[in-house]
């Protein structure tokens, strides 16, 4: 596997590969890698012959007073963890290379980008938007594979390609979990084992509300209501949003369509660690 560091050396590869005719994917990442991750590369290796995982823990999508300075870093397992996952080549550059000195410019999607993980965590999706776009422009993929973990990320990303002109296809690949359910994430390592147990909540939450709307209810209010009532049981909780959108638009009408694909949202804090899940499902048909 190769190791890149520099956006000089990534372009080259990546150009050497696109002139042999070899179609590139890229699986962005923040490091500390799970079986999630290992999830994505293996599934990009579907979609291309070249895949190329990137590794940035990227400040500028940490609003502040997060968890920039101590979210997990062991790049040497990482390395070993992407190269038998089948990863090409790891481009892992530092802070210095992403944003040297005297950079000022940044990338804004608007829209779907002001609600839920936009209210909560100012300046995240420029953040997102903006390292993106300049992975992408390193990597040169033909394919981006992202998780449904972070849906609303991958619509933010999926406006991204749309509106800048990326010919890059966008493979969402589904949330890994636990067996109890919990979603891989790398913040799980913050989790007591008591808060870990705990944490179980916002899945069996969401899989409340996703029996619900598969049932045909189809009123918003009592989709977030039985979500509302399964976390409740954990008061610890400290609850940023639940709520139920439509997949696309995230708009949130009182009352949605047969057919209508949902996506239902959770954001909560657990002691010091803050988790996000989401289940998508469609309303039946009439």
């Amino acid at each position: 596997m190769e190791f890149i560091t520099t956006v000089q050396q990534m372009q080259r590869y990546a150009e050497q590969q696109r002139c042999q005719g070899r179609r590139i994917a890229v699986v962005p990442t923040m490091g500390y890698l799970h079986e999630g991750h290992l999830s994505l590369i293996r599934l990009a290796r579907q979609h291309a012959e070249v895949v190329i995982t990137t590794l940035f823990v990227n400040p500028t999508q940490f609003a502040p007073g997060e968890d920039y300075e101590r979210y997990p870093r062991d790049l040497e397992r990482d390395r070993r963890l992407c190269a038998e996952a089948g990863s090409d080549a790891l481009f892992a550059p530092s802070v210095e290379e992403m944003y040297p000195g005297g950079y000022t410019t940044r990338v804004s999607v608007l829209g779907i980008t002001r609600k839920f993980e936009g209210q909560f965590r100012p300046g995240h999706f420029d953040g997102v938007a903006t390292i993106v776009t300049k992975l992408f422009l390193a990597t040169k993929p033909h394919v981006a594979v992202f998780g449904q973990k972070d849906w609303q990320q991958t619509l933010v990303v999926r406006q991204l390609i749309r509106d800048l002109n990326f010919d890059i296809e966008l493979v969402v690949a589904p949330t890994v979990r636990e067996p109890d359910g919990l979603a891989m994430s790398s913040r799980n390592v913050y989790l007591s084992a008591q808060e870990r147990q705990q944490a179980t909540v916002l899945y069996r939450a969401l899989r409340a509300a996703a029996e619900r709307a598969a049932a045909g209810e189809r009123r918003r209010r009592e989709l977030v209501a039985a979500m509302e009532s399964v976390l409740r049981e954990v008061p610890v909780l400290v609850l940023d949003y639940a709520a139920a959108a439509d997949a696309y638009t995230l708009e949130e009408p009182e009352l949605f369509a047969p057919g209508q694909e949902v996506v239902l949202l959770i954001a909560a804090r657990l002691g010091q660690t803050r988790l996000i899940d989401n289940e998508r499902v469609r309303i039946p048909e009439e």
